[in-house]
């Protein structure tokens, strides 16, 4: 927002009669917690409301309205904990709507406005309580069950609001024309009519346009690329990076509307070469693809269909030699990707339902709800590891796809086995990647003898290994029995002694479960030289720090 559009908000804002639940004004006063409740009560306010915003300004004084100015900067103020106050504040707020804050000269004096989003579908807490304005006072929501309600029940539906500066002139004809072969192809019955409908009615009928109006949905998947300033400040653009191992950035382009033809775009940068080598036998074909187009298009379609737009981030196709990580920005609303994939039924609540109809109608979603569990269902297929969702951020959402068959073939044996179900499969396909598991999927696995070890290092279990030909790898990761390492131990002192822990290190580390961690390793190390001392067979003849481990004489045993 330039320096002329803050002024004439400033000049509206002043000219309300008063302070509003959705409007506050403060003189110089700045405290970071009271300033972070504010955020969250004009947030839940401005939702109850149906504002496009709530304001905070600094240098105006309530009642009067009268322009004084604020020695307020946000920019060099440190919240809780010495962070910088921008991120400490983006930090408290759940979920983080998004604000902005601006700095301006106005009337001779500097001003400072926030402008805050409205909540939407629930209520914005900081630092895990929500507030609210009730008139003029800021209070706890928790007071106001019916308003804590009312949040809860209302969403805005972004996609689905029409852009009144926009026209049909700023959709590109050769993504219409792209809409329309789509169109036809999802409701075959219709092509006929369609061909009679002119432009207007065919938007219409596609559920991108309402009554004529150009919606944000339209613009993203239709909307010529300069088009995309009408949706200020969301941010419409897929970024395409490609790194290679040391992760350093080889390549880049990004790609804007029209959607519905940026996806092919992204898609012919992505390398996808063929893997040749693969094992041996005949389950699997000579040559794959890294990975299957449609798994990638869905994937990327998804991070469209389900972005929130209004934290004005970007969508990110991260290429690397071995992987394709996909990132939008926005809670994964059905909290977990299991429960999708375990429901197989459309999804209960969407982000942006407007988009989402329109892109069934496209062609560019089977089904609202059931892409993802065919997404792992192909990779199945392919015998290829299952998407890596990683849901972490609240508000962001990163897909991996693995462009490598693993070396741990059993997976792919069983992913061949129609007596392994899909959600079994999911569980075990995150053993060989060294990703934890809970505890009850992991007695779940062992009750079906799909893995063996002690909790959470679990390792496939022998039968496994040995149908695959990865014996070497079971033991590897198995390790040995405590009286073999045991018995190495007191070989060493035998044959060298006095010996140091750094010698005893070096001859059992290597030998140890791959499976174990360096620390993990090291304390096993530790309990072997206690089980030794303890059966009076060695004992430490140096200092604490510095060990000199030596055998005991035969009499002392007796």
């Amino acid at each position: 927002m330039n320096t002329a559009d803050l002024t004439a908000l400033l000049d509206r804002l002043r000219a309300e009669p008063r302070e509003t639940e959705w409007l506050e004004f403060k003189a110089n006063r700045f405290e970071p917690q009271v300033l972070g409740e504010y955020l969250s009560a004009l947030a839940n306010s401005a939702c109850l409301l149906g504002m496009p915003r709530g304001y905070l300004v600094f240098g105006i004084e309530d009642g009067t309205h009268a322009v004084v100015g604020t020695h307020f900067d946000p920019q060099a103020e440190k919240g809780k904990g010495e962070q910088l106050l921008p991120l400490w504040l983006s930090r408290g707020l759940q979920p983080n709507v998004g604000f902005e804050m601006h700095a301006v000269a106005y009337q001779g004096h500097r001003v400072v406005l926030f402008e805050i989003h409205p909540a939407s579908d629930r209520p914005v807490q900081f630092y895990g309580t929500a507030y609210v304005r009730d008139g003029t006072s800021k209070t706890e929501l928790a007071k106001y069950p019916e308003k804590e309600r009312a949040i809860w029940g209302r969403r805005v539906d972004w996609s689905a609001q029409v852009c009144e500066q926009a026209t049909l002139d700023d959709l590109a004809p050769e993504a219409i024309a792209k809409a329309r072969l789509e169109y036809a192809t999802k409701f075959p019955a219709q092509a006929d009519e369609m061909s009679g409908w002119d432009d207007a009615t065919f938007l219409n009928k596609a559920r991108l346009t309402i009554r004529g109006g150009v919606t944000h949905a339209s613009l993203l998947l239709l909307g010529r690329p300069e088009a995309s300033a009408l949706i200020a400040p969301a941010v419409a653009r897929i970024s395409w990076l490609l790194k290679n191992e040391r992760n350093e950035e080889l390549d880049y382009e990004h790609f804007g509307p029209p959607f519905l033809l940026s996806v092919d775009r992204v898609l012919a940068r992505i390398r996808n070469l063929t893997v040749r080598e693969l094992p041996d036998g005949t389950l699997f074909p000579v040559e794959l693809t890294q990975y299957d187009p449609w798994v990638i298009r869905e994937a990327l379609h998804n991070c469209i269909a389900h972005q929130d737009y209004g934290l004005r981030g970007r969508i990110q196709v991260v290429e690397t030699p071995d992987s394709l990580l996909l990132t939008n920005v926005g809670g994964f609303l059905p909290g977990q990707v299991e429960k999708v994939i375990e429901q197989d039924a459309p999804l209960e609540i969407y982000r942006n339902p407007f988009l989402a109809e329109a892109m069934v109608n496209l062609n560019m979603i089977d089904t609202q709800g059931g892409g993802i569990k065919r997404m792992f269902l192909k990779q199945r297929q392919r015998f290829f590891p299952m998407p890596d969702y990683d849901l972490s951020n609240p508000e962001r959402v990163m897909v991996m796809l693995r462009g490598r068959i693993l070396d741990e073939r059993y997976t792919r044996i069983l992913m061949a086995q129609t007596d392994v179900d899909l959600a079994t499969i999911i569980l075990l396909d995150k053993v060989p990647k060294g990703l934890r598991v809970s505890a009850e999927a992991a007695k779940r696995l062992k009750a079906a003898n799909l893995v063996e070890g002690r909790y959470p290092n679990l390792i496939v279990a022998g039968r496994v290994a040995a149908a695959t030909g990865e014996k070497a790898r079971h033991i590897r990761h198995r390790g040995f029995d405590s009286q073999y390492y045991r018995d190495l131990i007191v070989a060493l002192v035998r044959e060298h002694g006095p010996v140091s822990r750094e010698d005893i290190d070096r001859l059992l580390l290597d030998k140890l479960p791959e499976v174990l961690t360096p620390e993990q390793k090291f304390n096993r190390i530790h309990n072997l030289l206690r089980q030794l001392v303890q059966a009076r067979l060695i004992r430490n003849a140096g200092t604490r720090r510095f060990s000199k481990w030596v055998l005991i004489a035969p009499e002392n045993n007796q």
